[in-house]
């Protein structure tokens, strides 16, 4: 027969797990019909995979960035389709990088025909990588500190962050390592639920937030320009927190996060701000499923009842950037963000804010697929974090551009 069947990963087999790739199909016979499939095994063993269903070009050459998917795990020209819709075998699991230091490798195959996939036809590994050439990883156990740090490669100085994840707690590494990779001295910063955190603390201090700014500040590579920080859900309302109260913070990112405290009481110096009211007897739970959707839990926050746990933004001479997808079924994100924006505005205060058409609340890295639903780790429920695969994958590539461009012209 003819010339071998090649499938290639452009420009390189290897990059960075934010870096789009063209994926290549060469060697096929005029108009033939394939299926491609990829998979991934995380770091527990589970299998996410997605398929899609193609026809070569008159050439025999099959690309994704320009032919369209026919059927399978998404439809269209979707260069990018074979990421972003990894499904796992086993549901509700979601793709998180526990161990940044190893890539996940996507194992891409190509088979003839659509639907059955007995005869393979070509296959290669795109290594995905968390951590760019260069860059050190460094644990840091300094003081009540349970973080780590990222450091680019070379002198700098380079502008320092601060990552915080959500109320499921532990020490989350591969957004701050795709940031360092990106540039930026990035501090990720555990807060619940980690080695000798508890999983709910009776309360937060404002005082552990600082002591993990001042760590970052006399760092010899960061630049003494001031401190971004960036949070998700419940660090979107700490990343404000840390904006409002502490001096040296210049930019702050929430992602799909609130305007006033949620869930714990935080102690500044001399004052507490209650944790917003709340009935878990709202909570609404499907019974086939089990799945819970946490949305209506929160009393009113526009009931001046609750003000008092209000972040008080406006005072706050930082830059902001709020990001909130307007189908987070998890909680009101896009009406908490434009609260806070109101507020700012009126105090005629620089605020940027964007809402994404079917993105859910989790908006990680692009190319992470949509998590739909996953088990909350502090609360043993399986959460409803809402979002559609195109709309959902589409606004994470946008909201990562947004984030480094923010940083960037204000740090």
């Amino acid at each position: 027969a003819g010339m071998a069947v090649r499938l290639s990963v452009l420009p390189s087999l290897r990059c960075l797990f934010d870096e789009p790739v063209q994926i290549r199909v060469a060697g096929l016979q005029p108009q033939q019909a394939v299926t491609l499939r990829a998979s991934l095994v995380d770091e527990s063993g589970e299998v996410f995979q997605s398929h899609a269903l193609y026809r070569a070009g008159s050439s025999g050459e099959l690309d994704l960035s320009r032919s369209p998917a026919l059927g399978g795990s998404y439809l269209g020209v979707e260069p990018m389709g074979l990421l972003w819709a990894l499904r796992s075998k086993t549901p509700y699991k979601r793709l998180a990088k526990r161990n940044v230091l190893t890539p996940f490798c996507v194992d891409l195959e190509v088979y003839e025909g659509h639907g059955d996939t007995s005869h393979l036809l070509g296959k290669c590994t795109n290594e995905r990588w968390f951590l760019g050439e260069g860059v050190k990883r460094i644990s840091v156990r300094e003081g009540r500190l349970r973080a780590t740090l990222f450091l680019p490669p070379g002198p700098g100085p380079f502008p320092g962050l601060i990552d915080l994840y959500g109320s499921g707690g532990g020490l989350i590494e591969y957004r701050a390592s795709l940031l360092a990779s990106r540039g930026f001295v990035t501090l990720a910063l555990a807060y619940m639920s980690f080695e000798d955190i508890p999983a709910m603390p009776k309360i937060l201090e404002l005082s552990y937030f600082e002591e993990a700014v001042n760590f970052l500040r006399k760092q010899q590579q960061v630049k003494d320009t001031g401190i971004g920080v960036l949070g998700l859900s419940k660090g979107g309302d700490l990343a404000l927190s840390m904006a409002t109260f502490l001096p040296g913070i210049k930019a702050a990112v929430s992602i799909s996060g609130s305007s006033f405290n949620s869930f714990i009481p935080l102690k500044g110096d001399g004052f507490t701000i209650p944790v917003h009211p709340y009935d878990l007897g709202r909570v609404k739970i499907s019974d086939e499923s089990g799945i819970v959707d946490f949305s209506g839990v929160l009393d009113d926050h526009m009931d001046p009842a609750t003000w008092d746990c209000r972040i008080p933004v406006e005072r706050s001479l930082a830059k902001f950037l709020f990001l909130s997808g307007l189908d987070d079924m998890n909680w009101k994100s896009d009406l908490y963000c434009q609260d806070a924006v109101q507020r700012l505005r009126q105090h005629g205060r620089e605020v940027e804010f964007y809402s994404y058409a079917g993105a859910g609340h989790l908006l990680e890295p692009p190319y992470l697929p949509l998590c739909k639903v996953s088990i909350h780790r502090v609360l043993g429920m399986l959460m409803h974090w809402g979002g559609q695969w195109r709309e959902h994958a589409k606004a994470q590539e946008d909201a990562w551009r947004r984030i480094q461009a923010f940083f960037w012209q204000h740090l």
